[in-house]
């Protein structure tokens, strides 16, 4: 979980300079040969030999895939249903109510949020939302203790699917979720209630408001007693028509509080993503509102936490601006799978961390706290440690999907051959090294020395080598010690030095093959249009699950004939941030040249890509 979160909470971020600290910091995480070592790697690099039959290779994995998981089911569950908060969040009624509000805005009526690129998840049909929903019913000890709130979990962004041969969908547990547009979220959800609100403004658009849905509430559970929860059950506890009716009764007593709260930080939310837009994406307004599935600016929306309370603070007025982020923040989102093939390990003296990076420049070498920080971006109160808890716990060793398309194994033999000599010495396991190799630096320098010390401090009192939680139970201190060693005191790991990050993580490549399109910033539509940068297209389609087995990428092509209504259209170099240059020409590191252009041998590309396929 450790790439960007998305941002989908209806309180005030508790510590405003915090909130700009976390905002920073994650954009540094969201941004992959001149090298700027951490720890040098072993070399030559080991490589993984090519399967002798890979249909026989495709099923043992897929099972070892599904074995694992079920081996970790709570922790899967965690991962992909359980909210980050059990106090805070979009109250749960109010966002199964959005399309009986504006029903124009929303999605169909199996799924409402599709219109957002959430899908129904068919391996949990009684599910009552969207796979990526988390509500807190899930995990709070006291049933009905409270209402329920909803906020994305790891899995919005890190549960993705591809379209196979037959039509059928493949899940990617771990992998990423290229349909799934954040900033659409965040302005249909205003846009609902700029319709509710009928051009009514002040206090009495919160009275609307409330009305509307008090009486959507009573009509929908007339014609369904069971349309909020869908009589779902989960770990002993039956969320049915008793259940709702509970809810529905508790959510009653606190009704226009809970509303008017909801609203204001929706509207808050919604003024700060404008503002971040008019300050770095000035000409782009239209296209960063429509939002980009599989992608988003994490430090803006993020950073909005901050700037949501500092421009209604008179004293601090002045710094909102500031504390959004100078520079365009949109990236990809990452693959999450495999974790300790990055995990970073300590030093002789237990001094620092080396030889890892989770992330894309590997700022947080340890795995709880880059998934604690990554739900930290929600600006949520009382954020759930449990989640980072299982998180860790499931994607350290959770496999890659293996590629579920045939394989030429003759020519990935080949491959893996000129794999070994050209690019295995940087994608290797526990490499801790950052490469520039062309890509925009600005991600890299987004912590300064201020932030990444706040950030510490963040992070350590959100979980300290104190904190205790319930998993699955037992008692347990995530946060007490990494790898044997106490991290009591020690502030000063939590973060690398900024000096050790002036580039990008070459991360291994298991699973490569779903993690298109390619750089830190997705601009790149396939593995051979990064091996033969010459070709690389200036406008691409992306968040089609179809997949170009040749070229090894998702379906990009404009003039493709079929799912003309699935992706959208993706423009390199609409803006600065858009760049495609990058892993474009060949280098030389301690006497050896590695070749990353293959444009005068197209033949080893497709080697190269065949190999990848195994991995």
């Amino acid at each position: 979980m450790n790439t960007i979160a998305p941002y989908f909470a209806v309180n005030p971020a508790r510590r405003p300079i915090t909130s700009v600290v976390i905002a920073a910091l994650v954009t540094a995480m969201l941004a992959a040969c001149i090298s700027h070592p951490l720890e040098a790697p072993p070399s030559p690099a080991a490589v993984d030999t090519v399967p002798a039959d890979w249909s026989q290779a495709y099923v043992q994995r897929s099972q070892q895939k599904a074995d694992y998981i079920q081996s970790h089911q709570v922790a899967y569950d965690w991962f992909g249903n359980f909210a980050f908060s059990e106090t805070d969040g979009v109250p749960y009624l109010i966002l199964k109510l959005l399309p009986e509000l504006a029903p124009g805005l929303w999605g169909s009526g199996e799924n409402f949020l599709d219109a957002v690129g959430l899908f129904a998840d068919e391996r949990q049909p009684t599910y009552p939302v969207a796979r990526g929903i988390g509500f807190s019913g899930l995990s709070r000890g006291d049933a009905l203790g409270n209402i329920d709130y909803a906020s994305f979990t790891c899995g919005a962004c890190h549960i993705g699917r591809v379209r196979l041969e037959d039509g059928t969908m493949e899940y990617l547990d771990g992998g990423i979720n290229t349909t799934f547009n954040i900033v659409q979220f965040r302005v249909r959800l205003f846009q609902t209630l700029q319709q509710a609100y009928a051009g009514e403004t002040g206090a009495k658009r919160f009275q609307i408001l409330t009305e509307k849905l008090l009486a959507a509430m009573d009509a929908v559970h007339l014609r369904d007693s069971n349309y909020f929860y869908r009589d779902f059950r989960s770990g002993g506890r039956n969320f049915d028509a008793d259940y709702e009716t509970a809810q529905i009764a508790l959510f009653k007593q606190n009704a226009a509080k809970t509303i008017r709260r909801f609203a204001e930080r929706a509207e808050a939310e919604y003024d700060g993503f404008i503002a971040l837009v008019a300050k770095n994406y000035a000409g782009f307004d239209g296209e960063m509102i429509a939002g980009f599935p599989g992608m988003a600016d994490a430090t803006g929306l993020s950073a909005i936490n901050g700037y949501i309370n500092l421009r209604n603070r008179p004293l601090l007025k002045w710094f909102a601006g500031i504390v959004l982020p100078p520079e365009p923040g949109i990236t990809d989102f990452m693959a999450v799978w495999e974790q300790k093939q990055r995990r970073a390990g300590w030093d002789a003296g237990h001094k620092r961390l080396i030889n890892g990076g989770g992330q894309w420049n590997g700022n947080v070498p340890i795995p709880v706290y880059r998934n604690l920080i990554a739900m930290l971006t929600l600006g949520l109160d009382d954020t759930d440690v449990r989640v980072a808890a299982f998180a860790d716990e499931l994607l350290h060793g959770l496999p890659a999907s293996p590629y579920p398309f045939p394989v030429d194994i003759e020519l990935a033999g080949h491959g893996q051959k000129l794999f070994a000599e050209h690019c295995a010495d940087c994608h290797q396991p526990k490499n801790g090294k950052v490469y520039d190799i062309g890509t925009s630096m600005k991600r890299a320098y987004v912590v300064g020395t201020l932030l990444n010390f706040a950030a510490r401090k963040e992070l350590y009192a959100s979980c300290s080598p104190d904190t205790a939680v319930d998993l699955n139970g037992k008692t347990r201190h995530p946060c007490a010690e990494f790898d044997g060693v106490s991290l009591t005191d020690r502030k000063d790991v939590l973060m690398s030095p900024n000096s050790e990050h002036h580039g990008y993580n070459a991360r291994p490549l298991n699973g490569i093959w779903a993690q298109a399109p390619y750089l830190h910033n997705g601009v790149v539509p396939t593995v051979y249009h990064l091996l033969v940068p010459d070709e690389r297209p200036g406008s691409f389609v992306k968040s089609r699950l179809d997949y170009d087995q040749k070229l090894l990428g998702y379906s990009w092509n404009l003039n493709a004939t079929e799912r003309q209504d699935e992706g959208y259209v993706f423009k390199v170099d609409a803006i600065p941030a858009f760049s495609n240059r990058g892993h474009d020409k060949d280098v030389t590191e301690g006497g050896k040249t590695y070749r990353l252009d293959w444009s005068a041998d197209k033949h080893g590309a497709f080697a190269i890509i065949e190999y990848l396929k195994t991995l």
